[in-house]
């Protein structure tokens, strides 16, 4: 398995300098965050991808990652890991996207280029050379996820036809060809492009994801059948959060957004939360030269509710040596939905989870950790966006609440505090990551 250790840490406790004043919740200004974090020795930032530091795109071949972001992540070594549901390989992973980059005679596997961290929702283990490892994943399981790829194909085509979609053979290729992703351990249908080609047509839209979900719930079936029901779910983002049964909500098209666009079949224990322990495992490993949790700890092995991954942190992670964590991600969801004839307030989001461990880590240890949540409604993909100029109006002191500005993102009763918010998207984000290595490392 390989180690996330680039770089050993200093292995005595830092001086973990104080916000000079708490951050107000959904903070536009990033001077004093940016000036805290660059003075922080003791740092981890945990970050997903999509939407974060590149657009949120139709088609993920055409995804693209500015140089500077990638020469940054390079600089804060030992600092940063990637959380993420997509993954490093395979014709759809992130490391093609960060070999493009470059150009001759460079390469990011000999100079570690690579983004270090946990794919395809914390089973997929990289360190920033490429070596890639599969903790806990049996053969038996990946051999069942090796052909969903073909089988995904093969549905989507059947179920655009049966959704009553009017396109002919040759349109029905392109949008199999944009939506299968054959990832190894995360096989996806992502209908992004079909929500595009449909856009005139929502109950058609709204019939496909109903269908894909059907189908889903099938292949757990079949899973479970051949001595593997435990070893799957299906994640839906963005979703509604779980049902009584744990299981995620899938977020139907709304009149101006696509709803639920991702449909991935994935291992179980590959959720975000539990991979905040797996870097934290080797995160203190850099800096002490023991493993806390073990040193083949993984994902699979892992409790998978907030309050049990909790206790575990507070009962085997040294506070002498826990970092300032920052959470970051794109992926966050608040609906007033209908649920059995009750007005529910349904939660979600694949990144809410392992952003709110972060929360509730900073004050178990008092790390004062931030979350930053970066608004990536600007992209190809529909999603809820941020109203700036209403939190504008909020923080300059106007009697307004900001809840109106985070429709669909957050609400008044949400526990999950989002401190910063970046309303310029991704680019904003990528200038605010490449400041804060330049001043760490004095570049």
């Amino acid at each position: 398995m390989p180690t996330l250790n680039i770089r050993h840490l200093r292995d005595h406790p830092a001086t973990m300098p104080r916000m000079k004043t708490p951050i107000r919740p959904f903070s536009l200004d990033h001077t004093e965050l940016l000036d805290a974090l660059a003075a922080t020795e003791n740092l981890l930032i945990i970050q997903d991808l999509d939407g974060v530091c590149m657009d949120l795109v139709r088609d993920p071949l055409t995804r693209t990652l500015d140089r500077r972001y990638i020469d940054a992540a390079n600089r804060l070594a030992g600092h940063f890991y990637v959380l993420t549901n997509g993954e490093h390989i395979g014709s759809r992973g992130v490391n093609g996207i960060i070999e493009r980059a470059f150009s001759a005679p460079e390469h990011p596997r000999d100079q570690g280029f690579y983004l270090p961290g946990l794919a395809a929702g914390g089973v997929q283990l990289q360190d920033s050379h490429g070596h890639v490892s599969h903790p806990g994943v049996s053969d038996a399981e990946l051999a069942f996820l090796e052909v969903l790829p073909v089988r995904f194909a093969e549905h989507l085509r059947a179920a655009l036809r049966a959704c009553g979609a009017t396109c002919d053979e040759g349109e029905i290729d392109t949008l199999v060809e944009a939506c299968v992703l054959d990832n190894l351990v995360s096989p996806t249908l992502n209908i992004n492009a079909c929500y595009q080609r449909l856009a005139d047509s929502p109950e058609r839209y709204r019939a496909l994801q109903r269908n894909l979900e059907t189908y889903m719930a099938g292949l757990l079936g079949e899973a479970s059948a051949r001595g593997l029901g435990d070893a799957f779910f299906v994640h839906y983002a963005p979703n509604l959060g779980r049902d009584e049964h744990g299981n995620e909500r899938l977020r139907p098209a709304g009149d101006n957004d696509a709803g639920t666009t991702d449909f991935q079949f994935m291992l179980k224990g590959a959720i975000k939360e539990v991979g905040v322990l797996v870097i934290l495992n080797h995160y203190y490993f850099q800096r002490t030269g023991r493993y806390p949790f073990g040193e083949h700890f993984n994902a699979r092995q892992a409790p998978h509710e907030l309050d049990a991954l909790l206790a575990l942190a507070r009962e085997r992670l040294d506070p002498a040596h826990m970092p300032r964590i920052v959470g970051v991600g794109d992926t966050v969801t608040s609906h007033a939905t209908n649920v059995d004839g009750e007005l529910c307030q349904l939660r979600g989001g694949s990144d809410r989870g392992f952003l709110t461990l972060v929360q509730q880590l900073g004050v178990a240890f008092d790390t004062e950790n931030v979350i930053l949540y970066i608004d990536s409604s600007g992209g190809e993909v529909r999603r809820p966006g941020i109203d700036a100029a209403h939190l504008s109006s909020y923080h300059a002191g106007e009697a307004v609440e900001p809840w109106a500005a985070l429709t669909g993102i957050s609400d008044s009763e949400d526990p999950l505090r989002l401190d910063a918010v970046f309303t310029g998207g991704h680019r904003q984000y990528v200038d605010f990551f490449a400041a804060l290595a330049a001043r760490r490392t004095q570049v």
